[in-house]
């Protein structure tokens, strides 16, 4: 008898020891967890393509261009295709819209320039530019290939041919994006740049280059800021009312249940603390429609436990022994707890 219950305080020591560990890790997660808009505060801006019908390659690349510039307010920034004409940016930590718009507005530049800085050719002067992925000695070779329109495809040939073993840097906004080495004077309009690592390399770079010669014309549809003090007064509330009714269920449960509530209270707990580990181990923004999705999540958790408690009172009723009550207890709320998970579930894909 006694061994049985030093190995349950031993159980119980373990547990709790773990529910620390988890609880300080949650914190420290806590800290590092992206807050979206309605609670970082920020600027948000949706712009239209003026085109009804514009080329999805080219909303992609507008898409790309405009995160290049919005990174340097934020590198929380996000920028999304919204159907086939609507670009969103959402800009966490700054407030200074005016200025954004504006800086989004420009077109941007990109051009090539010789080993001497001058510039050689226009982004316009640009046919196409795309990644490709080849092989050689058996392994896989990244690169982008560039078509020049004819008058560049002239320019191009006398300037390779003047400058082989020397760079020529790709320059968008100011900052060098690539800068290969001729190799041999190219004289048919078409070149190739190697030396990516990888695919994703190759098309940020095609794509970069793309930009130069964009014929999307955006038009801002609506633009609105969100106070940072705002976010803060709703993240103090959200904490403040979610630790009023966690303490109220905690009194409920002990109150009703006794030592399995307290079990239940401990569990609720360590899931809360795994919740928020995830939440910041895969670099979910947390949003205000976050916090509600996690407390009902708690709700339900809670359910679950009512459930299989009232299940078990119900067996220990029936005379049966503590063991077998909770297994019959467990059996019989399995049901009715994967009938409400699997609803959530439907109603979380149909949404």
């Amino acid at each position: 008898m006694k061994s049985k219950k030093s190995k349950g305080w031993l159980g119980l020591l373990i547990v709790l020891i773990a529910l620390v560990g988890f609880t300080y890790l949650a914190i420290t997660s806590a800290k590092q967890i992206k807050l979206g808009l309605d609670l970082a505060g920020g600027v948000s801006i949706t712009y239209q393509a003026k085109d009804e019908h514009p080329k999805l390659e080219d909303m992609k690349d507008t898409v790309y261009k405009l995160h290049q510039r919005v990174t340097q307010y934020s590198t929380e920034a996000e920028v999304y295709l919204e159907g086939d004409r609507r670009i969103n940016i959402d800009i966490p930590g700054v407030s200074n819209a005016d200025a954004i718009l504006e800086e989004l507005g420009k077109p941007g530049s990109l051009v090539f320039q010789g080993p001497d800085g001058k510039t050689i050719l226009t982004g316009d002067q640009v046919a196409s530019a795309k990644a490709v992925i080849g092989e050689e000695n058996g392994q896989k070779k990244y690169y982008v290939a560039l078509t020049f329109t004819d008058e560049a495809s002239k320019i191009f040939a006398d300037v390779t041919a003047a400058n082989v073993g020397k760079q020529i840097s790709i320059v968008y906004d100011g900052k060098v994006v690539s800068s290969p080495v001729v190799r041999e004077a190219i004289t048919g309009g078409q070149c190739s740049i190697d030396g990516m690592k990888d695919n994703t390399e190759a098309e940020n770079l095609a794509s970069t280059i793309r930009i130069g010669s964009l014929s999307v014309e955006l038009e801002e549809l609506r633009s609105n800021v969100v106070g940072a003090k705002l976010g803060q007064e709703a993240i103090a509330t959200s904490l403040k009312a979610g630790a009023i009714g966690f303490g109220i269920l905690t009194v409920f449960m002990i109150a009703l249940y006794l030592l399995p509530g307290v079990a239940a209270i401990l569990a609720l707990i360590l899931y809360v603390d795994l919740t928020v580990c995830l939440i910041a181990a895969f670099e979910i923004t947390l949003t205000l429609p976050g916090i509600a999705g996690v407390i009902l999540a708690v709700g339900m958790a809670v359910d679950a436990n009512v459930i299989i408690f009232t299940r078990i009172k119900e067996e220990i009723g029936l005379n049966h022994s503590t063991k077998q009550a909770i297994n019959e207890g467990f059996q019989k709320a399995l049901s009715a707890i994967v009938d409400g998970n699997v609803t959530t579930i439907i109603a979380a894909v149909v949404l």
